[in-house]
């Protein structure tokens, strides 16, 4: 059965932390999907994770329900999020829900994320009203990274952390079903959970939200510079570098493939071959 947004709104009724990762294809959606992660998001993130952009701003939504597709293909239980874009929700609340509605119809998203708080809050309601579950962002939001002045934390003074307060409470009015904390103090991450009824799931929040997302290749020891809010779970780098060299070792040998490897011919085929051309000229 295919997490809902009842069930994550039960994780937090009966204080069940619960985690969220990220994917973009086929093949790492199934592999996620097979260990029981109830979230998955197809994050915008993808465009300096797979598309080596300095940042999501050049993502487009036609790159997002293109990922988004794949992933869907590959998740059978878990809950798909699509993330909207950079400029795919922003100029009123009709763009947003024409967007949103495209990952569910064309991408097999179950719903949505959309980076904000009182700023958007319209047009969460507007999604939220027409079917679309919405999760919500605030703290550092990367598609604001230039006017943000770069990927720094949020939420430090008072009235930083008092206009975030307002932004989760905004996106839960709005029935936004849960709601990202991004780079923000542990002390203020606690307190957003504590005063909201709705689930928050961190990324560089401390240990009190509801929930934890990570990108996958920071988990998997695959980024050069991972973020100080990450951890690696394993090396792939590594054991991926040893793997290609031990393969090209191999070729370069002889000793792969071998004939196991390799696919049989029929004995009738091979006779037909020495008659029509000649035993030696296929010894």
């Amino acid at each position: 059965m295919r997490t809902t947004i009842s069930q994550v709104r039960e994780f937090k009724k009966k204080g069940e932390k619960f985690a969220m990762l990220t994917a973009y294809d086929y093949a790492t959606a199934r592999l996620v999907d097979s260990t029981g992660v109830p979230l998955i998001l197809v994050g915008d993130s993808l465009g300096m994770v797979i598309l080596g952009y300095e940042s999501t701003i050049p993502v487009t939504i036609e790159v997002m329900l293109h990922h988004t597709r794949a992933v869907s293909r590959g998740v059978q239980k878990a809950m798909v999020i699509g993330d909207l874009p950079f400029l795919s929700y922003h100029l009123n609340a009709e763009q947003a829900l024409a967007s949103a509605g495209r990952f569910l119809q064309e991408a097999g998203a179950q719903a949505i994320k959309l980076e904000g708080g009182v700023n958007v809050a319209d047009k969460v309601s507007r999604i939220v009203e027409c079917g679309i579950p919405v999760m919500g962002h605030i703290g550092l939001t990367p598609q604001s990274v230039n006017q943000l002045g770069g990927f720094k934390a949020q939420g430090k003074t008072a009235m930083d952390a008092h206009r975030l307060l307002e932004d989760a409470q905004a996106l839960a009015a709005a029935g936004a079903f849960a709601v990202v904390l991004e780079a923000i103090p542990a002390e203020l991450a606690k307190i957003i959970t504590q005063q909201i009824d709705i689930p928050t799931i961190g990324i560089g929040a401390g240990p009190s939200c509801d929930g934890q997302v990570q990108v996958l290749s920071d988990i998997l020891g695959m980024s050069e510079t991972p973020p100080r809010h990450s951890k690696a779970y394993a090396h792939f780098n590594e054991l991926t570098a040893q793997a290609v060299k031990d393969y090209a070792a191999e070729v370069a040998a002889g000793t792969f493939p071998t004939a196991k490897e390799s696919l049989a011919l029929d004995p009738e085929v091979i006779t037909a071959l020495e008659k029509q051309l000649g035993s030696a000229a296929l010894d």
